[in-house]
């Protein structure tokens, strides 16, 4: 991974803060839920729609993305919100799970085999299954972070990655072949390392910039607009989004956008990798 200048400018995260929208808004709003794609638009992450976890202490979460028939199949994705005081000695049930961290607002402490780690904005970590890891919150405001969890699947012959944080900041996005700098791709992991079953990734376009075909691939998707505005065509149909809004889109939906400005628009991607096709349901 190569390192991101230190001149160049922080990043900025959308999180949500929750609450509840007045008696006098309009109903009618931009989610979306089809067979090839949802959209979730950042005023639909109200109170009313948080959950809980067991052995999580105040901590709320707004569920994003789960297994479902006809919906995510590969992954699910928690957008965490942890008080002060708050996180976990238990965080995560299942043995088999890896996760991803990515951290969106407010501070945290990381403990991973009994080393310790502060993250804060843009702090990003992986978290292999049976990982011995426990987090909390020790400041005075609350912390927000995607938590995205996905069942590994173990290859005879193939090493289980390591647990690894690091921070946006701090790793330099590679531009995609002739798009002058227009698309860029902030890749925590090398793609080539084949132990990886799944990418979160942060792809940035600058103002102008677009996905000029409609990329159509096996890979499902989880899209958390984390800065700016585009123009998305998802399956024939065009839909405007904004930072907090974020997409599901099945395996081959076709996808497309356009970078709406003035800023970058910047999202957070997973994305499922480097495994065989399975045949067989169960």
């Amino acid at each position: 991974m190569s390192q991101r200048s230190h001149d160049a400018p922080e990043r900025t995260y959308y999180a949500p803060h929750g609450g509840l929208p007045p008696q006098s808004q309009l109903i009618h709003g931009r989610a979306v839920f089809t067979e090839a794609y949802a959209v979730i638009p950042k005023g639909v992450m109200s109170d009313i729609v948080t959950s809980f976890l067991p052995h999580w202490e105040k901590t709320r979460l707004w569920v994003l993305s789960r297994p479902l028939s006809g919906f995510a199949e590969t992954f699910s994705q928690y957008i965490m919100e942890v008080s002060p005081g708050g996180g976990s000695e238990r965080p995560e049930p299942d043995e088999g799970a890896e996760g991803v961290l990515f951290v969106v607002e407010g501070e945290m402490t990381l403990t991973i085999a009994g080393v310790s780690y502060a993250m804060g904005p843009g702090g990003y970590a992986y978290l292999p299954p049976s990982c011995d890891w426990q987090l909390h919150n020790g400041s005075d405001a609350p912390v927000r972070f995607h938590w995205i969890r996905k069942a590994y699947e173990y290859v005879e012959g193939l090493d289980v990655p390591e647990a690894f944080v690091t921070n946006d900041n701090d790793i330099a996005p590679v531009a995609m072949p002739d798009t002058d700098g227009r698309w860029a791709t902030t890749r925590f992991v090398d793609p080539q390392d084949v132990r990886h079953d799944m990418h979160v990734n942060i792809v940035t376009f600058q103002p102008g910039g677009v996905i000029p075909f409609d990329e159509t691939h096996v890979m499902e998707h989880g899209l958390y607009v984390l800065e700016g505005r585009a123009v998305y065509h998802l399956n024939q149909d065009w839909v405007e989004v904004e930072a907090g809004d974020y997409m599901w889109l099945r395996a081959f939906c076709p996808q497309s956008c356009y970078a709406a400005g003035p800023g970058p628009f910047r999202y957070l991607l997973y994305k499922d990798v480097n495994r065989h096709m399975k045949l067989r349901l169960s």
